[in-house]
């Protein structure tokens, strides 16, 4: 096997990330990860594991935490969705020494080709009893390359594992572990086809990461939790009493002042139980960041009285490292060019928040292309009401992105005037030709949008 035909084999599973509409409760079903991970010797077992959900955030929560544990000096394991560029970023490593794929576009501590086939190759035994299963159905692309984070983590033997959600959380592959620590992130409107249509269905299922561990004998379960709204908190606030897991709220327990705040990077300072830092410097940019760090600092210090010892210099030292692309992201200045992946209305309404404070610019120009079972007419009126011209574009690996022609009907009689392009490419010569040096480029709606730009201008 080699790496080509390794991916062609991962992708022969259903893959719920390119198919819109699903029977979500009736897709998945975690006896079967649970099946397959046990046919593997259950590699999680052995995990100490940070688990993050939410609908914004979560990356970003993610990366924030394993970049200050690894300048603690642990090696952790990073496992995040969806891929920019390249596939196997959703799997690395951060140990203080970049793993060597041989390619300078992949992210820090990426898998390499080698110890991927070699994953592959480990489970594809496994997998294939469970490609057509007579009792659990068909096992998915996501639980594949669950499993195979797992089996890697195990294998290199990481101090802890930082894993973030793919789909609402009670019923997602990755909630199989038994964590040090959950985070919920900001919850917001989102898939509502498949987690509910209010915000206390949806909260429901974010908070199925929750474990009452006292019947593990593990302790009490931690849980901390973004601001939220009131919906949503009061069902975070009821899971927690029924499992017997302590919460801690970023705003009522954990409590943040921004400082500053520019294009260059944030400072804030950060109070929470035991604890009290200054003049933290974030070097990621929006105030929803700041939201987040504040998320993932009360996490690693929940987990001092478990395993983890987190220092003062450790923290200050990882906020001022990480690097989590496409969100928020300064490619170019003079023009600027701004990455942002934000595909739903709360996302967007945080955009453009940021975008008028942190920057200035006389024209935004934006280039925009949506998944088609996003609550399109919401982002859009949010986008359109901030930019002064618009770029409908589509991902080109992306089957369930808005075609242009239905994207524009979400634009008639707009203020803003509207440009269609043929592919990404195309959208961007035609920004580019756009703007003038005082202008701002900002590329947004989706995730793979900002992956295809990324590929196109080879920002990585």
């Amino acid at each position: 096997m080699n790496y080509n035909t390794a991916i062609a084999y991962i992708n022969s599973f259903i893959n719920f990330e390119k198919i819109p509409r699903y029977q979500y409760a009736a897709s998945f079903k975690p006896e079967r990860i649970r099946a397959v991970l046990d046919g593997l010797g259950n590699p999680h077992k052995d995990l100490n594991v940070i688990h993050v959900a939410g609908s914004k955030g979560k990356g970003s929560t993610c990366a924030i935490a394993a970049y200050i544990l690894k300048e603690a000096g642990y090696k952790v394991g990073l496992y995040t969705s969806p891929h920019l560029i390249n596939f196997k970023e959703r799997i690395r490593i951060l140990d203080g020494s970049r793993l060597n794929t041989g390619d300078a576009r992949e992210f820090e501590g990426t898998i390499n080709n080698k110890e991927f086939i070699e994953l592959v190759e480990k489970i594809k035994p496994i997998a294939e009893k469970f490609r057509e299963h007579k009792t659990l159905d068909r096992v998915s692309f996501f639980e594949i390359i669950t499993a195979c984070a797992f089996l890697y983590f195990k294998k290199k033997q990481v101090d802890v594992a930082v894993l973030e959600t793919g789909l609402g959380g009670r019923l997602d592959a990755t909630n199989v572990i038994i964590p040090l620590v959950c985070g919920i992130t900001n919850i917001s409107l989102e898939h509502t086809d498949k987690l509910g249509d209010t915000l206390a269905e949806i909260a429901y299922e974010k908070a199925g990461i929750i474990k009452d561990e006292r019947r593990e004998s593990r302790g009490q379960s931690l849980v901390i939790s973004s601001r939220q709204e009131k919906e949503a908190i009061k069902v975070i606030r009821r899971v927690c009493r029924k499992r017997d897991a302590k919460l801690y709220e970023v705003g009522k327990d954990i409590k943040y002042s921004i400082l500053n705040s520019s294009e260059l990077g944030q400072v804030f300072d950060l109070e929470g139980p035991g604890y009290r830092y200054k003049n933290l410097e974030l070097n990621l940019i929006g105030a929803h960041q700041i939201e987040n760090a504040s998320l993932s600092i009360g996490m690693l210090k929940a987990i001092n009285k478990k395993k983890f010892y987190i220092k003062e210099d450790a923290i200050k030292g990882g906020l001022k490292k990480v690097d989590w692309p496409g969100r928020l992201q300064i490619i170019q200045r003079n023009p600027y060019i701004v990455l942002d992946g934000a595909q739903n209305p709360a996302s967007m309404l945080t955009l453009a928040s940021s975008v008028k404070k942190i920057f200035k610019y006389e024209k935004l120009i934006s280039i925009f292309g949506i998944s088609s079972d996003k609550n399109i007419r919401g982002v859009s009126n949010i986008l359109r009401a901030f930019s002064d011209i618009i770029i409908l574009t589509k991902a080109s690996n992306n089957p369930r992105a808005t075609d242009i022609p239905r994207l524009k009907s979400y634009f008639q009689n707009s203020r803003p005037c509207i440009e269609k392009s043929r592919d990404i490419n195309e959208a961007v010569q035609k920004a580019l030709k756009l703007a003038n040096k005082e202008d701002l480029i900002l590329i947004t709606g989706s995730l793979f949008v900002v992956g295809d730009v990324m590929k196109c201008l080879k920002t990585v």
